[in-house]
């Protein structure tokens, strides 16, 4: 099918005119980065392709920005020299392997455009074989009529603003995978282009620095075992791009890697590459020094007994004068801790229960330690991630919005679809610790619809106590404000209680908001998903008070 032909390549990556669709590419006609001539005027830039974004990352205004720091990515002309970028499609390269991507199923109609049309018929049919792939994973078929060996498939992620982290790390996985796979084959060069991220939402500029410094990365530990590597950019901004950021993560010269010391983003990830979470690392602290006050305890004599790893025995205190008393205090021993938790819920069962005998419901449990709230959180988050809870999710109790005024994500909870009649509380409050995880972790905004509410039952403030503290202190910190649409007299004097009785940090944060368009000033209307009964409700209520509703198309506008 295809055949070898001469083609002349211009500088920077982008064959000529004369190379045909079915022309195969070899490696020595696709200029390499550290030969190639990709450099960008520092004063001129191509106004066919402006970038809004991010400037020139070759442009330094001066050399005092990154005096005296150390580059991330210094110069290794053994990296630079198996680094190609090609502007044309992948599968016309005579590589050892070429990347394809593509969705979880392997479909030929999800795959990288013109692949399948190249190979023929036999990929489809051995991709069908492979029982799909995971996102983040890789897979290994032949390559059929491509010129190249094999084509490696690989599932980019989808992509969310809130999500992001997840997004970077999935997608440098991809990458990672594809190159493991590459060595594992016995395979030395590889084409790649940009996975998936059209497709999927994924922004241009931020996929390439994911793809550029996972690359960076891997070769730095593997470069012994891979030849080549080709950036394959179909697009003309996709190739301005990748000209712009390469020499960031694989600067030619001094030069270069100066400039990139301050033009590099202040995450470049791990030594991987993947984006690091503070807030997720385990973190494994020496003993504390020893105290100046504390004497040193005179050196053993040669008759001290020793034990079978030649260690001389020592008594419990001789350890405890090297540790900090205040260390020293927040261990206790796991009887004692459930001995005093017993002894804490005995005295408030045993103690009379003004909010119980009020119809408040049981708020004499015991108050829980930051250590027990954070031990409860993830037990019940460690089963709801194990269990189906979809008959919960399809009552529309609750349910996620988009943000409010200022970015915060917002939480929506409807009272009246709220049916104790027919909920398992249980697993309803298993739901709400697994909807509530992924916002909980920033500042958020919660909206209650107590429209009509008021006709149903509803739960009692013991059970808001005990899910306030199975959300644990970072909910309750992160909490913004709750937007209470409708209220009415019965549920602010339960927000009262509340207020004195469990909580009154978070139960202050309320703000009662009686019409739909007061609402909408906290959190635009195109960001919420809001029930037709709703609507019929604020009119009722409300009547003719400026707002008007169109029951077809339920576009809510003001009375003139």
């Amino acid at each position: 099918m295809y055949r070898n032909m001469a083609a002349s390549v211009e500088r920077g990556g982008q064959p000529s005119d004369g190379i045909s669709g079915d022309a195969v590419v070899t490696l020595d006609q696709v200029p390499r980065w550290s030969d190639g001539d990709f450099r960008y005027s520092y004063e001129i830039e191509d106004p066919n392709f402006p970038n809004i974004h991010l400037s020139d990352p070759l442009t330094s205004s001066s050399g005092a920005e990154s005096s005296g720091k150390v580059s991330r990515f210094p110069v290794d002309h053994e990296v630079n020299s198996k680094i190609y970028l090609w502007r044309g499609n992948p599968w016309n390269l005579e590589v050892d392997a070429v990347v394809n991507s593509t969705n979880e199923n392997l479909d030929e109609a999800h795959c990288s455009p013109g692949l399948h049309a190249a190979a023929g018929p036999g990929l489809a049919e051995e991709c069908a074989t492979l029982g799909g792939c995971r996102t983040g994973m890789a897979k290994v078929t032949n390559a059929y009529d491509l010129p190249a060996r094999r084509v490696i498939h690989t599932v980019g992620p989808k992509y969310a603003v809130k999500y992001h982290t997840a997004a970077e790390n999935a997608l440098s996985h991809c990458y990672r995978s594809c190159l493991e796979l590459l060595i594992e084959s016995g395979l030395q060069s590889i084409a790649m282009g940009c996975i998936y991220t059209e497709a999927k939402n994924y922004p241009r500029e931020p996929a390439a620095h994911v793809a550029i410094r996972t690359v960076r990365r891997f070769l730095e530990k593997q470069k012994d075992k891979i030849v080549a590597v080709v950036f394959c950019l179909t697009t003309a901004n996709d190739t301005e791009i990748y000209k712009r950021l390469l020499p960031l993560y694989f600067p030619r010269d001094k030069k270069e890697e100066e400039i990139s010391i301050s033009k590099l983003p202040a995450d470049v990830g791990d030594e991987n590459g993947e984006t690091v979470i503070d807030e997720r690392k385990i973190r494994i602290k020496p003993l504390p020094n020893v105290k100046k006050t504390i004497p040193k305890p005179p050196r053993a004599s040669l008759d001290v007994p020793v034990g079978d790893q030649g260690l001389p025995r020592r008594n419990s205190s001789y350890l405890e004068s090297y540790l900090d008393p205040a260390f020293m205090s927040i261990i206790k021993d796991p009887d004692q801790r459930r001995q005093e938790q017993w002894e804490k819920t005995a005295r408030a069962q045993n103690g009379f229960n003004f909010a119980k005998l009020l119809g408040f419901g049981d708020l004499g449990g015991a108050t829980l330690s930051a250590a027990e709230e954070y031990s409860l959180h993830s037990r019940y988050l460690a089963k709801a991630n194990s269990l189906n809870l979809s008959e919960i999710a399809e009552m529309k109790i609750l349910y996620r919005g988009g943000v409010d005024s200022e970015g915060r994500p917002v939480m929506v909870v409807v009272g009246a679809h709220f049916l104790l009649r027919c909920l398992d509380l249980e697993r309803f409050v298993l739901y709400v610790v697994k909807e509530f995880e992924p916002l909980i972790q920033k500042p958020y905004s919660i909206v209650y619809f107590h429209s009509a509410a008021s006709l149903q039952v509803q739960p009692d403030l013991g059970f808001m106590r005990k899910l306030q503290q199975i959300l644990g202190r970072k909910s309750q910190r992160n909490l913004h404000a709750i937007y209470i649409l409708h209220p009415t007299f019965g549920l602010k004097t339960a927000i009262l209680a509340l207020q004195l009785l469990v909580d009154g940090m978070v139960w202050k944060k309320v703000v009662y908001v009686d019409r739909l368009l007061q609402l909408f000033r906290y959190v635009p209307r195109e960001q919420l998903t809001i029930p037709d009964f709703v609507f019929q409700h604020d009119l009722e209520v409300n009547g003719g008070k400026g707002l008007i509703v169109d029951p077809r198309t339920k576009y809510v506008y003001q009375r003139p």
